[in-house]
């Protein structure tokens, strides 16, 4: 519309020699600007048309020189734009740009052979000449960076959108592993201290029923044993709740390496044949390595108390090396030589205890010895505890 307007108003300003009516010059006018409503979808093409609609409004027709520049401008900026083929983006413009310096060069010097160029003085033509070379050569390079730097915008953007889904996604994945580990956590926790107390609890109990009729006085021992073992869940239950709700930081009621010598008392009085050894000075291990050494202490205990047999003797052994410390929970019962079958359970325990020391970059193994018996071997090193 405004090419349309401008055609009119050029024609009322001044009389402008076009080559046909201008009813036909505004109709042309409509027509160069009618293809860039596809100028996203069909840059190219856009351009290419663009350009030949302008070639012949020009040569047979006329043309007003306002809004035609700039539909000019938007076509060929429109290629490196929106083109996704820029090998295609930069040869057709380079044709069509080579094609209009043609054409305007041989507009110049047919334009100096016209008579009226004698009248006007040839400096003044020559300088008329300059001055649309030098504004096809603002409105085409112009033209070709701003549509490049548009195309290289869109592809930043389209990078930046790109990476941020990739973000999301590792958020959320990550978000469900920080879940599946804290789940194993508590899971790891939950079988510690209900599997290392419950049974202690079950074997006293069942101690209890099997001598009340005859010794009343020490099946109530045995009870007194199950009171303790409860409340020392609970207590265990109650630390691991605000360990769990407060955070990483373990409290002071954690159980640490300085607690072995209770928790075989523990063992000890519920008949266990227990001993413990200290090899080495008093490790100096920082608290969460302590605590998952004491873990597997006690799961080991309670593993030998479930399938080692009665009659088995157990040495927990706390040895520290040079640049490790190591814990040791070993018994002679039945739990089989290499090779044998392993003994029943669900293997939670020992899947748990080889987690926890994995979380504190330790090591844990488990298997029957080679003279019978079960071996249990946790070690974490010092200096990589010592930064947990």
């Amino acid at each position: 519309m405004a090419g349309v307007e401008l055609v009119y108003l050029s024609d009322f300003v001044q009389k402008t020699p076009w080559k046909a009516a201008v009813g036909w010059v505004a109709v042309g006018a409509a027509v160069l600007a009618v293809p860039l409503a596809w100028r996203r979808r069909f840059p190219v093409a856009v351009m290419v048309a663009v350009s030949a609609v302008f070639f012949v409004l020009g040569a047979w027709v006329g043309i007003e020189l306002y809004a035609s520049q700039v539909v000019v401008f938007l076509a060929f900026y429109s290629v490196g734009a929106w083109s996704t083929d820029r090998r295609l983006a930069n040869w057709s413009r380079g044709i069509v740009a080579a094609g209009m310096g043609l054409w305007l060069l041989w507009a110049m010097v047919d334009g100096f052979t016209d008579p009226e160029v004698g009248e006007r003085g040839v400096n003044a033509y020559m300088a008329f000449a300059a001055i649309q070379l030098l504004v096809n050569i603002a409105y085409f390079a112009g033209a070709w960076v701003f549509g490049n730097r548009t195309w290289r915008a869109a592809m930043e953007r389209q990078d930046l959108e790109h990476a941020n889904a990739e973000i999301r996604a590792q958020q959320d994945q990550l978000a469900e592993q920080a879940v599946s580990l804290e789940r194993l956590r508590i899971a790891r926790e939950l079988h510690d201290v209900v599997a290392h107390h419950v049974t202690a609890m079950g074997v006293q109990a069942g101690a209890a029923r099997v001598i009340m009729p005859r010794d009343p006085e020490a099946a109530g021992a045995h009870l007194r044993g199950v009171e303790v073992s409860a409340r020392e869940a609970v207590a265990e239950l109650k630390t691991m709740v605000h360990t769990l709700r407060d955070g990483e930081e373990l409290p002071d009621s954690v159980p640490r390496l300085a607690d072995l010598e209770h928790l075989v008392e523990e063992a000890r009085a519920i008949g266990q044949d227990v001993v413990l050894e200290r090899v080495g000075p008093q490790p100096q291990l920082a608290p969460p390595a302590q605590l998952a050494l004491y873990r597997v202490a006690q799961e080991g205990l309670t593993n030998a108390r479930k399938h080692a047999g009665p009659r088995a003797a157990v040495t927990v052994r706390l040895r520290h090396e040079p640049g490790r410390v190591e814990l040791e929970v070993s018994d002679d019962g039945r739990g089989g030589r290499r090779g044998s079958p392993v003994p029943t359970g669900t293997g939670l325990g020992v899947i748990g205890m080889r987690e926890r020391m994995a979380s504190v970059g330790g090591s844990c193994e488990a298997g029957p010895k080679d003279h019978g018996g079960w071996l249990v071997r946790a070690a974490v090193p010092t200096v990589n505890s010592e930064e947990i």
